[in-house]
């Protein structure tokens, strides 16, 4: 799976009630780095978090019991990958099963880590570094 062109950033942020609206902060970095601009207009997706519930042990994920498609990650999975890519975010990018994408922050393209899966979604995953390999390791 190709991440589009079109994705400005990847963030995530609470919804926040204020005078009567809901409200996403965008983190200022995102407008910093000039991936988004004051004053635009821009599409944005909201994709819920894991409940305490599918946290639990039952070894369920949302996409396993929700949708038709499963991922090839589960939360608390272990891997050991090569980062292939560097998002405009500046973290690594994998690809596992049928090319789904898994997001690493804190690492470099070329490097070879041991990875856990921390957050599944439908389409991307998001994972954090346990381990960093040698070259010639």
């Amino acid at each position: 799976m190709d991440i589009p062109d079109q994705l400005r950033c990847l963030f995530s942020a609470s919804v926040e009630k204020r005078n009567g609206s809901a409200v996403i902060e965008i983190p200022e970095q995102e407008v910093q780095s000039g991936d988004l601009q004051l004053s635009q207009t821009y599409r944005v997706a909201v994709l819920a978090a894991p409940t305490a519930d599918e946290n639990t042990d039952t070894g369920a994920t949302p996409q396993s019991t929700n949708t038709p498609h499963t991922s090839p990650v589960q939360e608390g999975e272990q891997r050991t990958v090569e980062i292939e890519d560097i998002g405009e975010q500046g973290d690594g990018i994998t690809r596992v099963e049928r090319g789904f994408v898994v997001i690493v922050p804190e690492s470099k393209q070329g490097e070879r880590v041991t990875i856990e899966i921390t957050d599944v979604q439908r389409n991307v995953a998001f994972a954090e570094v346990i381990k960093r390999f040698h070259y010639y390791e």
